[in-house]
C-alpha cells in the first residue's frame, strides 16, 4: 500500500478536510459525533493543525522603546527577555503567536549592540537580519522621546525592504500620549499606533493592522515537492567549519563568510551540485564571534540562523567532533527542532579525532543529544572530503521521514493497540483515553489527537517514540495536538 498519497486523485486529500479525503472526512466526523465532539470543534483543530509554515513577523525598533515588552504582550506569555540595557543576549528569539484565530511567528530583535564601528553599522546588522526572514514588520517607536535618528535609520532600511510596515507608537498610557504618537506621521510610514505594550492599551487594534498585512499561512499539500532544487540550511556554531565544507561540496572556493563586523549583505543562495541532484544551499555567512563583542555576536548568531533555517527544508547542524558539544550547538539544535525542519547532524573534523576523543565524543552524544536521536548523522571531514558522500543519503532520509504521511485507518489501528497494551495513567481517579486522531499535515508530520481527558506531557512522548517505531519519521521532528472532550454540560448551548 503506497502512503504516499497524490494530491487530487480518488484517494487524495481535501485541503478543506486535512489530511482526509470526503469519504474519510465523513466517517471521521460520525465517530467524532459518536465520542461527543463539537464538528466545528474537530474541523478547527484539524485546520490549525493542518497549515503550511507560519508567517513571520519581525518586531524591530531601536534599543529600549519596549520591543521585548511587545513581544510578550503579543504571545500572551512573559518569554522574551525584558531588561532596561541594550545587549541582552537571548538563546531563543522565534515565538509562535495567535491572534484572531490566526497563527504567525513573531521574531525578537531586541537588544542591540552599539559597537566601535556605530550606531549605523548596530543598526543595520540588527534590522537586515530581523527583516531577511520576515514577512511583515512591527516597528516600534518609543512615542514619549518622539523619533530619533536612529528610528530615521531604521526607516531608511525598512523602505530598502520593501516589506510591509506597522507603525507601533509604544509607551501610550492614556489620551494625552496620544498627541505625542501623531507626531510620528512624520516618519511616512502611515499611521502610527498608540500602544502601551506594559499595560495592553491600544495592542489589539495594532494586531488587527498587522493580520490585514501579514499573509495567511500557506494551506497544507501533500505529495510531491513543490518543482525546483530543495533547500539545505547548513548552520553551526562559529567555526566549526561550514564555509570550509560548503566549499568541499562546491568543488571550488566560494565567499560564504564575511568577517566585517558589524557588516551585512544580503543572503547568497548556492546552487551545488552534490550526489547528481542539484541542491539549494542556504548560506549563513557573517556568524563570526568577536572577543569585544560575545553577547551581541552570539545574539547575531542566533538571529541568522534562525533566518536561514526559516528559508529552508532540512537544517543540517554542523558541529566541531573535535571539541565538546556546547551548549551553543544544542541551541542550534532546538531551532531548527522548533521551526520544524528536517535535521540532519554533521560531526566535522572526524579525521583529527583519536579513539579516547570518539569514546567520549560517543557518550556526549548519548547524554547531550538523546532529544534528537531520530536525526540521521554523518561524520565527515571538510578539510579531507572524507565521507562527503554520505552526506546526500541523510539529506534524502530526513526529507523523506519529513514528507511521510499516515493514512487515517492505519494511525487509528495503532493508536487502538497503543492505548490497550498501554493506557494512560490513573489520575484523581480517573484514566484518560485517546479516543482517535488523524494527521492533518506533513512537513514536519503533524498529529491531532482527541481523548476523553488531558494526556500529560511524558504520555505524549511516549506516544511519539511509537510512532517512530511503528512509521520511521526518521530525521524529522514530530508534531502531537491533543484536543480534549468538552463534559456534556460544559458545552455551549
Amino acid at each position: 500500500m503506497n502512503d504516499q498519497i497524490q494530491p487530487g486523485g480518488s484517494d487524495g486529500f481535501e485541503h478543506d478536510h486535512g489530511a482526509l479525503g470526503d469519504a474519510e472526512y465523513a466517517e471521521f466526523m460520525e465517530l467524532a459525533a459518536e465520542e461527543g465532539f463539537d464538528p466545528e470543534e474537530v474541523e478547527g483543530a484539524i485546520e490549525a493543525a493542518g497549515h503550511g509554515p507560519l508567517p513571520v513577523l519581525a518586531v524591530v525598533g531601536r534599543p529600549n522603546v519596549g520591543k521585548s515588552t511587545l513581544v510578550n504582550r503579543i504571545i500572551g506569555r512573559r518569554e522574551a527577555v525584558v531588561e532596561d540595557r541594550p545587549g541582552v543576549t537571548r538563546d531563543r528569539v522565534t515565538y509562535e503567536a495567535e491572534w484572531a484565530g490566526r497563527r504567525f511567528k513573531v521574531v525578537d530583535t531586541g537588544g542591540w549592540e552599539q559597537d566601535v564601528f556605530g550606531i549605523d553599522a548596530s543598526v543595520a546588522a540588527q534590522a537586515e537580519f530581523a527583516i531577511e526572514a520576515a514577512d511583515a514588520v512591527v516597528f516600534v517607536v518609543d512615542a514619549k522621546v518622539g523619533a530619533t535618528d536612529t528610528d530615521e535609520a531604521v526607516v531608511r532600511l525598512l523602505r530598502k525592504a520593501g516589506k510591509p510596515v506597522v507603525l507601533c507608537a509604544n509607551k501610550v498610557d492614556g489620551p494625552s500620549g496620544e498627541a505625542d504618537a501623531a507626531y510620528l506621521w512624520s516618519l511616512g510610514l502611515g499611521e502610527p499606533h498608540p500602544v502601551s505594550a506594559l499595560h495592553g492599551r491600544g495592542t489589539g487594534d495594532m494586531l488587527d493592522a498587522v493580520l490585514e498585512v501579514l499573509p495567511e499561512a500557506p494551506e497544507q499539500t501533500f505529495g510531491a515537492a513543490v518543482g525546483g532544487p530543495r533547500r539545505i540550511a547548513l548552520i553551526g556554531r562559529p567555526n566549526v567549519g561550514k564555509s570550509s565544507l560548503l566549499n568541499k561540496v562546491a568543488g571550488e572556493e566560494r565567499v560564504v563568510v564575511n568577517e566585517l563586523a558589524g557588516t551585512t549583505r544580503d543572503p547568497v543562495d548556492e546552487m551545488i551540485e552534490l550526489g547528481g541532484k542539484t541542491w539549494k544551499f542556504v548560506d549563513t555567512a557573517g556568524i563570526r564571534k568577536r572577543v569585544h563583542l560575545q553577547q551581541g555576536a552570539d545574539y547575531y548568531a542566533s538571529l541568522r540562523t534562525a533566518a536561514a533555517v526559516e528559508k529552508a527544508e532540512v537544517a543540517v547542524v554542523l558541529i566541531d567532533a573535535s571539541e565538546s558539544i556546547s551548549v551553543q550547538d544544542q541551541r542550534i539544535i532546538s531551532m531548527a527542532v522548533e521551526a520544524g525542519r528536517a535535521l540532519v547532524i554533521a560531526f566535522n573534523k572526524w579525521d583529527t579525532l583519536d579513539e579516547e576523543r570518539r569514546y567520549y565524543l560517543e557518550r556526549e552524544i548519548e547524554t547531550e543529544m538523546g532529544q534528537v536521536a531520530w536525526a540521521p548523522r554523518v561524520n565527515v571531514s571538510a578539510r579531507t572530503g572524507r565521507h562527503m558522500e554520505k552526506l546526500v543519503p541523510a539529506i534524502e532520509t530526513a526529507l523523506a521521514g519529513w514528507e511521510t504521511r499516515v493514512p487515517t485507518g492505519r494511525l487509528n489501528a495503532f493508536l487502538g493497540e497503543l492505548v490497550s497494551a498501554h493506557p494512560h495513567p490513573i489520575r484523581g481517579g480517573k484514566q484518560p483515553r485517546i479516543l482517535f486522531g488523524t494527521q492533518a499535515g506533513t512537513k514536519p508530520p503533524r498529529f491531532v489527537l482527541f481523548a476523553s481527558g488531558f494526556i500529560e506531557a511524558g504520555y505524549r512522548r511516549f506516544i511519539e517514540r511509537r510512532l517512530r517505531e511503528e512509521f520511521g519519521f526518521e530525521g524529522t521532528p514530530i508534531h502531537i495536538s491533543v484536543r480534549v472532550r468538552e463534559k456534556r454540560g460544559a458545552k455551549k448551548k
